[in-house]
């Protein structure tokens, strides 16, 4: 049995991630396709563009290090986007299906700017500079859209409380 090296970590949590971007590249067009809001679905095929960027990323990673661009198999990431792809085959309708899109896109950033934060610190203990600087980019980009993720459910999750309300308030009047 070899021990492995952080070299050979670095490389396998590389591969996971551009695997799991190139399942993202599949998945937003869809979310965005579902998305009621405007600026969701805007943000969504924002989005999109950026994640293309991120895998090109890691190709251009795995090229300065002479490695093939193989993709491992992301399990995490093929579990958050079938439970996407569940919201999105939901009954759900107008606010409410936006609501539960922005938390289904919000799993998706905190597991890549775990992935990207433990990734970046490799690099960086690797003496890889150019890496590191690469992915603190993708790093920064993923946490920026999770805060425009959330700024979008401020206004977003009031939309869907009131929904509820007047359907519940409807079928009261109904009721009588």
């Amino acid at each position: 049995m070899t021990e492995t090296t952080l070299r050979e970590v670095y490389i396998e949590q590389l591969r996971d991630l551009y695997d799991a971007e190139n399942q993202l590249i599949k998945a937003l067009p869809k979310m965005a396709k579902a998305a009621e809001s405007p600026e969701l679905r805007s943000g969504f095929e924002q989005h999109l563009e950026q994640t293309r960027g991120h895998a090109g990323r890691i190709e251009e990673i795995f090229g300065s290090m002479g490695e093939s661009k193989k993709r491992k198999k992301c399990k995490g990431m093929q579990g958050l986007v079938d439970e996407g792809s569940e919201v999105i085959g939901d009954d759900l309708e107008g606010p409410a299906k936006d609501a539960a899109l922005i938390a289904a896109a919000q799993r998706v950033e905190h597991y890549e700017i775990a992935g990207y934060g433990s990734v970046r610190s490799f690099a960086e203990e690797l003496g890889e500079t150019q890496a590191a600087s690469l992915l603190q980019q993708t790093l920064d980009e993923e946490k920026e859209t999770d805060s425009k993720l959330t700024q979008l459910s401020e206004q977003i999750n009031p939309k869907a409380m009131n929904g509820s309300a007047a359907r519940e308030s409807s079928r009261a009047r109904r009721a009588i």
